[in-house]
């Protein structure tokens, strides 16, 4: 078994009717904890691209995902074997156009729009939560998201 597993998440994000921006959470299928949509890295995928099948299979977001990572967290993943990995997790931004009533996953997890800020206060990953935190001050943020999208 590898050392560390290696993982891709997207950020889904959208701006609500008062401008303000939201982040888009499912919960994980075996605790309920709130998580991004990730999964493994996919063999002939390019990480964002696997990361927009994990939003679409988990979340049922479509949109524009970016190419360039906006960070980075770790977390211990529990195996079907009751094993532990230490996970690497890359984290992709992803503009949301539109949630799919019907999706892969949808009697496996709730989804919700947050507040990064209230995100982050329901995710257990610290490095995870710093992250959701960096979004807070979004109206410089726009720019920098959108070149990211590019």
């Amino acid at each position: 078994m590898p050392s560390l597993g290696e993982q891709i998440a997207a950020l889904p994000m959208q701006w609500d009717k008062s401008g303000k921006l939201r982040v888009l959470m499912v919960t994980s299928r075996d605790t309920g904890r709130w998580v991004m949509p990730k999964g493994w890295e996919m063999d002939g995928k390019k990480p964002w691209a696997a990361a927009e099948i994990e939003a679409l299979e988990e979340a049922g977001a479509k949109g524009h995902i970016g190419k360039k990572e906006i960070g980075i967290y770790h977390y211990h993943k529990q195996l079907d074997d009751d094993a532990e990995l230490h996970c690497r997790v890359r984290v992709y931004p992803m503009i949301v156009d539109k949630l799919s009533r019907d999706w892969k996953e949808r009697k496996e997890r709730k989804r919700k729009w947050f507040t990064p800020k209230a995100a982050a206060k329901r995710v257990d990953e610290p490095e995870l939560s710093d992250l959701l935190l960096t979004l807070c001050d979004a109206p410089h943020k726009i720019p920098l998201i959108s070149a990211l999208l590019s």
